[in-house]
């Protein structure tokens, strides 16, 4: 069994043995206490976690995420994947065309592009139409629920920076949390 592997099956195992206290690799960063009626949605963060301040337009789709989520009928993790992957490509602001900055023609929440078949350009700006896309993409990913964050992410995306998913992890479980429930 492979190192990353094993730590999560053992990190899983840990979780479960004490009641879903929170335990991860980070031992530094104390992660706070769930909000009353959840549970935690991390797996197991890896990594330094980088976190942004949310405006109400990112806070709104943030939202709009967890809603399209429910609405597909997937669990909280499925939520942190998403959020955490709309941080990493538009820190959560639903970007048009960026001109010569973009990304070949990418747009949106999850920086898809419709060249790549995600949809047309209005889609993919529409938050529940691109989380749906994307999450119709992670439903394809085998064993999803139980991977590292990043390389669930990295699948679904295949971007050029594959590890980068992974410094979200935290905010995104922890936006997750707060708003679930509301």
């Amino acid at each position: 069994m492979n190192t990353m592997l094993r730590k999560s099956v053992l990190g899983i195992a840990g979780l479960a043995f004490t009641g879903g206290v929170f335990a991860g690799p980070i031992a530094a960063h104390a992660a706070p206490a769930p909000v009353q009626g959840t549970k935690p949605v991390a797996v197991s963060v890896q990594g330094a976690q980088s976190k942004i301040d949310l405006n109400d337009e990112q806070t709104a789709n943030a939202k709009a995420i967890i809603a399209a989520t429910k609405k597909a009928g997937l669990p909280e993790r499925a939520a942190v994947i998403s959020i955490a992957t709309s941080l990493q490509e538009s820190k959560l602001e639903n970007l048009g065309h960026l001109g010569d900055k973009n990304d070949h023609d990418s747009l949106g929440l999850f920086q898809q592009r419709p060249s790549s078949g995600w949809g047309t350009p209005e889609q993919i700006t529409n938050p529940e139409y691109s989380t749906l896309a994307f999450l119709k993409g992670l439903k394809q990913v085998d064993g999803w629920q139980d991977m590292p964050l990043t390389e669930a992410a990295q699948t679904v995306q295949v971007s050029a920076y594959p590890d980068a998913y992974a410094q979200w992890e935290q905010q995104a479980a922890d936006i997750v949390a707060h708003n679930w429930n509301s």
